[in-house]
């Protein structure tokens, strides 16, 4: 576990001495407070549903700006084969840095209370119960697209290709439900299943429910797990 926070704790660094996390930051929260305020002041619709709904959208450009360089910079700036011959484990290094790359992310979703708290002040009525369970949601959405986009810096040492790959599989797994009308019946379910929409509206909605944070769970375990056997095979290559 002390491995695992060096490297976090370098990649953390990392992000905030660059202006990269800064711009996407930025960025994240103007699309985001641009599309509350639209909805408080045009059409006197006052709550949070507009803003969970679009920031799953935002996250499909965000996530793959931050976590495009997290193995493919230092593949590319020819630091991977140092940290490698260091006492790391593979996996260390995996989930040092997918950790860093949530971090940020939950720092860009705690920024995002400033409109609850605008909410707040101006005596909206909130179901907080539901609120947390959206936040919550938005987080583990946040953590398998993390898991994807480091999964996607371990296949190349290019960080434009990675920030490619990244953003085709988030878009996928965003669209599986919005192409059920298309594909045979028999393909819906599992589909349906595989989506991202899918369980993030249960969660949305307040039900918590044991399947949906296991599919959550299996599936950055597994883009995690696969981004390790790329590093253990490209190391030995």
């Amino acid at each position: 576990m002390n491995k695992i926070a060096i490297i976090y704790k370098k990649e953390l660094k990392n992000f905030f001495n660059s202006p990269v996390a800064y711009i996407t930051l930025v960025v994240f929260l103007l699309i985001g407070g641009w599309f509350f305020t639209s909805t408080l002041f045009l059409i006197n619709e006052s709550d949070l549903r507009t803003l969970f709904q679009v920031i799953p959208i935002i996250y499909i450009f965000f996530i793959p700006a931050i976590t495009m360089g997290l193995i493919a910079k230092e593949r590319n700036d020819n630091t991977m084969e140092f940290l490698t011959t260091l006492p790391f484990d593979d996996k260390d290094i995996v989930i040092g840095k997918f950790l860093a790359a949530l971090s940020l992310i939950g720092t860009a979703l705690l920024f995002t209370l400033v409109h609850f708290i605008t909410l707040t002040v101006i005596g909206t009525n909130l179901d907080v119960g539901a609120l947390l369970s959206g936040y919550l949601g938005l987080f583990l959405v946040g953590g398998v697209y993390a898991a994807i986009g480091t999964f996607s810096s371990s296949v190349t040492n290019n960080q434009i290709t990675a920030f490619i790959i990244s953003f085709l599989i988030i878009f996928l797994f965003f669209m599986m439900d919005k192409i059920l009308f298309f594909v045979p019946g028999f393909m819906t379910s599992f589909l349906q299943f595989m989506s991202i929409d899918y369980h993030l509206s249960n969660i949305s909605r307040g039900v918590i429910d044991s399947r949906n944070l296991i599919y959550f769970g299996s599936v950055i375990s597994f883009f995690l797990l696969i981004s390790t056997r790329i590093l253990e095979i490209r190391k030995w290559r």
